[in-house]
């Protein structure tokens, strides 16, 4: 029996005027739901450094400070088992821009109680476990 183990996701919240900055989802798991930016934390990585590494990749943005807190387990599809750790950028800088058009059809910012759909896993099991309503 082939043994699987869950792998480690950062999701970066970016807020802006009471609005979450998410993106269309494409090329991976997930294709066609809308995302925070973030990723794969990297071996000897602290879940820190991917958040800001992420986002920098994703949209150029530059996080001056953060807070990590929540996370969630999913399950995605019939093969993929993951724990996304939450962190929420508290100051940064820059225009968000679409720098990797091949994972991500575009940014934009919502408002939290009119999310676009459908959302990414984690991030709907993020929304769940904050309460929030969308």
């Amino acid at each position: 029996m082939v043994k699987k183990w869950p792998r480690v996701g950062v999701g970066v919240i970016v807020e802006r005027e009471g609005k979450v900055l998410l993106g269309q989802r494409k090329g991976s798991h997930g294709e066609g739901t809308w995302a925070l930016p973030g990723g794969h934390l990297e071996f000897g990585e602290t879940v820190e450094e991917c958040a800001k590494r992420e986002l920098f990749e994703e949209t150029g943005l530059i996080a001056l400070s953060f807070s990590s807190g929540k996370w969630t387990s999913d399950i995605i599809g019939p093969e993929k088992h993951y724990i996304t750790i939450f962190v929420t950028i508290l100051d940064f800088e820059g225009v968000a821009q679409l720098r990797e058009p091949h994972k991500c059809e575009g940014w934009d910012w919502f408002p939290w109680g009119a999310l676009p759909a459908p959302l990414f896993p984690p991030f709907q099991s993020f929304i769940l476990l904050m309460g929030r309503e969308n």
